[in-house]
């Protein structure tokens, strides 16, 4: 009995790796929509609508989360930093965890040159 909840939890463990990817950069933690940290950070909003990000400058502080939402009816955006990116969507969320302090500047590669840009400013 014991034997088989120990291969479930590994089984589980596995599910859950590939299901939902997480990835420690430069001070980031990337995971899907709703991602906190273990004291329950805050996490912040920002909209893709319109060819931009709004807000476009977000001040946070370290260990809250900023949400991205595509909400510009069905332009693909993507939202790309030195740091971390999302992949390229029409629809859907991106959540970063932000766990160092700095400036995280991050723009829509494919409509940076229309000024699709913003920041993330962590204290």
């Amino acid at each position: 009995m014991r034997r088989q909840m120990t291969h479930g939890a590994i089984a589980l463990s596995a599910v859950a790796a590939i299901a939902l990817p997480a990835v420690a950069l430069a001070g980031v933690h990337v995971g899907g929509a709703g991602a906190q940290g273990a004291r329950g950070a805050t996490s912040h909003i920002v909209i893709l609508k319109n060819i931009r990000f709004h807000p476009s400058t977000l001040a946070i502080r370290r260990g809250e989360s900023v949400t991205w939402l595509w909400r510009d009816e069905g332009v693909a955006h993507n939202v790309t930093a030195s740091a971390f990116h999302s992949r390229t969507q029409t629809n859907g969320s991106f959540t970063v965890r932000f766990t160092h302090a700095g400036t995280f500047a991050y723009r829509c590669t494919i409509h940076a040159a229309e000024g699709m840009r913003g920041k993330v400013i962590v204290h």
